[in-house]
C-alpha cells in the first residue's frame, strides 16, 4: 500500500507539473513568439555577420550594419512610395466641378433620405463634456498601443542581436548535459534548423521585392487604379502563405471592377501569371528546399497556428513547421543532419556553414 501510494503521489506530481508548465507557456505565448521571431532574424543575419567577421569586422558592428541597411531600405521605400501613393489617392478623389456635379446628380435620388438620417443623428449628438471624455480614451489607448509596439520591436531586434553572440554558448550548454555520442547530432541539427530559418527569411525578402515590383508594373500597364498600393500589398502579403496571394488577387480583381470587367480580368490574370512564374521558376531557384515542406503541410500549419494563436502567429507558421519537420527527420526517421543540404539563399555554402 505504501509503495502504491508513493507511485500515485509521484505520478500526480509529474502530471501536475506538466500542466503547470503548459499553462505557464500558454500565458507566455506572446513572449515566446517574439523570442522565436528574434531567433529567426538572427538566423537570417548570421551568414552576413560571419562573412564580415572573416574580413576582420567585429560581429557587433556587423549586426549594426544589417540593422542600418534595413532601416535605410524602409526609409527609401517610404521616400519614393508614399508621395506616389498619396498622389494616386488624391487623383481618385473628385475635385473638379463637373465630377462633383455628376456625383450630386447620382445622389439626388437619396438626398431626402440622407438629410433625414443626418437630422436624426444630430439630435442624438453627445454634449461637449461627453465628447471630451470619448476623445481622451482613444488617444490614451493609441499612445499606449504605439509604445507597446515600439517596445516590442526594440525587444525583438535586441534579442536577435544578443542571440548572434549567445547561440554558440547555448548550444554548448545544452550539449554538455547530453551523452557524448548525442552531442554532435544535436549540434548538427541545431545548425541545420538555423540555416533553414535564415534561408527562408532571406528568400521571402527576395520574393516580396520581386512580386511587389512586377505586379506594380503590370497593374500600371493594365490601368488598374492604385496600381502602386496594390503591388506593394501583393508583395507584403507574400509572407502569409496561401491566404496572402489569394487576398492580393481578390483585391486586384475588385479594384479592377471599378474600371471595367476587362481591367478586372486582366488584373486577375496578371496575379495568376506572376504566381505561376513564382512557383515554378523563382521559388525553386531562390528558396529551393529551404524548409522542405509540402503545400499540404504548409496549409495545415498555417490554419492550425492561426486557430491556436491568432492572426499574428501566422507569420511564424512555416518556420515553426520547418523546425518540427527537421526534428521528425532526425529523431524519428534517423536522418543524419550533417548530410542534409544546407540552403544558400544570397550566400555561399561557406558563409552559411561558418
Amino acid at each position: 500500500m505504501r509503495e502504491t501510494a508513493r507511485r500515485a503521489f509521484v505520478a500526480a506530481l509529474v502530471i501536475g507539473s506538466v500542466i503547470v508548465v503548459a499553462l505557464a507557456l500558454w500565458k507566455l505565448k506572446l513572449l515566446i513568439a517574439i523570442l522565436f521571431f528574434a531567433f529567426i532574424i538572427a538566423a537570417a543575419m548570421r551568414p552576413g555577420v560571419d562573412a564580415l567577421y572573416r574580413h576582420r569586422i567585429p560581429r557587433g558592428f556587423g549586426v549594426m550594419v544589417h540593422y542600418l541597411a534595413l532601416f535605410a531600405l524602409i526609409g527609401l521605400l517610404l521616400y519614393f512610395v508614399v508621395p506616389a501613393a498619396t498622389e494616386q489617392v488624391r487623383d481618385a478623389v473628385p475635385t473638379s466641378s463637373s465630377e462633383l456635379e455628376q456625383q450630386a446628380e447620382e445622389s439626388k435620388g437619396i438626398k431626402q433620405r440622407v438629410l433625414v438620417n443626418v437630422q436624426r443623428r444630430l439630435e442624438r449628438l453627445p454634449s461637449g463634456e461627453e465628447l471630451v471624455e470619448r476623445a481622451v480614451d482613444p488617444a490614451v489607448e493609441i499612445t499606449v498601443t504605439a509604445f507597446e509596439v515600439m517596445l516590442g520591436i526594440f525587444f525583438t531586434l535586441a534579442s536577435a542581436a544578443y542571440w548572434i553572440f549567445e547561440r554558440d554558448k547555448a548550444i554548448g550548454l545544452v550539449t554538455s548535459l547530453l551523452p557524448r555520442p548525442k552531442r554532435k547530432i544535436v549540434r548538427d541539427t541545431w545548425d541545420l534548423i538555423d540555416a533553414k530559418l535564415g534561408a527562408y527569411v532571406r528568400g521571402q525578402l527576395v520574393l516580396i521585392a520581386f512580386v511587389a515590383t512586377v505586379l506594380s508594373l503590370c497593374f500600371w500597364a493594365i490601368g488598374v487604379p492604385f496600381w502602386l498600393l496594390l503591388g506593394i500589398f501583393a508583395g507584403v502579403v507574400e509572407i502569409i502563405p496561401v491566404i496572402g496571394p489569394l487576398a492580393a488577387g481578390t483585391l486586384a480583381v475588385g479594384v479592377g471592377l471599378t474600371q471595367s470587367v476587362g481591367v478586372a480580368i486582366s488584373a486577375g490574370l496578371a496575379v495568376l501569371a506572376v504566381r505561376l512564374f513564382e512557383d515554378y521558376v523563382v521559388i525553386p531557384r531562390v528558396l529551393g528546399e529551404a524548409v522542405g515542406l509540402s503545400p499540404l503541410t504548409v496549409l495545415v500549419a498555417v490554419s492550425g497556428v492561426a486557430i491556436l494563436f491568432g492572426g499574428f502567429a501566422v507569420l511564424l507558421a512555416i518556420p515553426l513547421a520547418a523546425v518540427c519537420a527537421t526534428l521528425v527527420d532526425v529523431l524519428i526517421l534517423h536522418r543524419d543532419p550533417s548530410h542534409e543540404e544546407v540552403p544558400t539563399v544570397l550566400f555561399t555554402a561557406k558563409d552559411v556553414e561558418a
